[in-house]
């Protein structure tokens, strides 16, 4: 288990080297929330780009330090987009964040979502019902406990998810980060729940997409996956708390967000509560 000061300081390094580096961290998202998603990315010193096209996926696996693949509004041409992607940064071995959103509800989303076991993922960032749901469908959390996934939102509590996610990140060798009011982010050896966000960010369309987004950002630079998951979810829950001491609405909440994101330096982000336990 490693210990709470050198996470600290490999979450400050993250978040220095993002800022100096500028890394693209093209994406393959969610229609209702590219907008978003791109602009967090840029926020905290990253650099976007949106994908469709299988070709397209091949060229940005190989061109970029990261990727992220968000399944949340499939359309036809991810049938043959998303394998192809994944398959290519798996040749090449770069990390890459699969965000499994509604995962169990339809035949091709479940389709590409068991085809991406064999990918490994550095990161999988979902809410509760998915992550628990993800590690069914890979089979590799014994009995798992039944997923409750409803459209893109959680019926069930992070911590219900715990052993969920520390199967998969046994399996990835990667970094799992389950999504709620107190959020959890594993490698299967540590577990550190961080603290903070705000009540809005459930009130507005993607803030679990963009920090899906982000995770891929900060997973071109972090030492490790997990370094990578902790950054991007102590920066979200920064910055969430601080816009909340701002605004009184979502609309406005949603550009204080992405002030506040910009604003983080890598010492907030490190500093944001967490703490850590053995998994």
């Amino acid at each position: 288990m490693i210990e709470k000061t050198e996470l600290q300081a490999q979450i400050v390094r993250a978040a220095r080297e993002v800022r100096e580096t500028n890394p693209m961290a093209p994406s393959i998202t969610n229609t209702v929330t590219i907008n978003f998603v791109a602009n967090a990315q840029i926020a905290v010193g990253g650099s976007a780009a949106m994908v469709y096209l299988p070709d397209e996926g091949e060229a940005m696996a190989a061109a970029g330090p990261a990727l992220y693949i968000n399944v949340g509004t499939l359309l036809p041409v991810y049938e043959e987009t998303l394998p192809r992607t994944a398959r290519a940064l798996a040749a090449t071995g770069k990390p890459w964040v699969l965000d499994p959103v509604a995962v169990g509800i339809g035949e091709l989303r479940t389709k590409l979502l068991a085809s991406f076991k064999e990918q490994k993922p550095a990161i999988i960032r979902g809410n509760a019902s998915e992550v628990i749901a993800l590690a069914n469908l890979w089979g590799v959390a014994g009995d798992g406990g039944a997923s409750q996934v409803r459209g893109v939102d959680s019926t069930q509590a992070v911590d219900e998810a715990r052993d969920a996610a520390v199967a998969l990140a046994r399996y990835t060798g990667g970094a799992v980060a389950v999504s709620g009011v107190v959020d959890l982010v594993t490698d299967g050896e540590t577990v550190a729940h961080s603290r903070g966000g705000s009540h809005f960010m459930a009130e507005i369309t993607g803030s679990g997409c963009s920090l899906g987004g982000v995770c891929a950002v900060y997973a071109a630079c972090a030492e490790t996956p997990l370094a990578a998951a902790l950054t991007a979810v102590n920066v979200y829950n920064l910055a969430g708390a601080r816009a909340e001491a701002k605004v009184n609405a979502p609309g406005s909440f949603q550009v204080a967000f992405l002030d506040e994101l910009y604003r983080a330096t890598p010492e907030d982000i490190a500093a944001n509560p967490f703490d850590l336990e053995e998994a």
